[in-house]
């Protein structure tokens, strides 16, 4: 669907009748993320109580995590950019790291030291999917989780002057935004 939506905004823009440009990301993580990544609500709320991880498919496959404020600066720079219109763009990312090494590294930097990440084998996912409709769509995704899923932003970054922030400083960041998140909803009961 994605890929039909993005042709036809393509053709459009060849036409001459709209002005498109496409900006792609891997898993969204970072302050303020706390939907749809596979590092948001579910992972960092629970590392930070020190609690193991469940992981969709191989926790040791490398990934690409997508900083949410890379995309937001990668989005106003191609917009005014007329050189980048009429296709897509990979987002400045930092190099793969997999789930396990992205958990390690925000325990780390959150004090609680290391956690247990597991992987969820098929069997559970597939039970759970009966029951949750989430899980249903996570199971259509997992293939992303099984194998490399690594964003190449080379061309990005050949071209335009964001890049992307070091991994250090995205995790803490996420660690900081996320402990102020907790202690501000925990005074409020909410």
């Amino acid at each position: 669907m994605r890929a039909a939506g993005w042709e036809r905004a393509r053709n459009l823009h060849e036409q001459g009748r709209i002005k498109a440009v496409e900006v792609r990301a891997s898993d969204f993580f970072g302050p303020g993320v706390t939907d749809g990544g596979h590092l948001a609500a579910r992972v960092v709320p629970r590392l930070l109580r020190g609690k193991a991880i469940s992981a969709l498919g191989d926790p040791d496959a490398p990934h690409s995590w997508s900083y949410l404020p890379d995309v937001a600066r990668a989005l106003v720079e191609v917009a005014g950019e007329e050189r980048a219109w009429g296709r897509a763009w990979h987002v400045p990312t930092a190099p793969a790291l997999s789930i396990r090494e992205m958990v390690d590294r925000l325990a780390a930097q959150s004090g609680t030291g290391p956690v247990a990440v597991r992987g969820l084998s098929p069997a559970v996912l597939g039970v759970v999917s009966v029951f949750s409709p989430l899980i249903r769509e996570l199971k259509e995704i997992r293939y992303q989780f099984d194998r490399p899923f690594v964003v190449d932003s080379s061309a990005y970054e050949a071209a335009f002057a964001v890049r992307a922030t070091p991994v250090d400083a995205q995790v803490e960041a996420t660690v900081e935004w996320w402990r102020e998140r907790l202690t501000t909803r925990g005074r409020s009961g909410g």
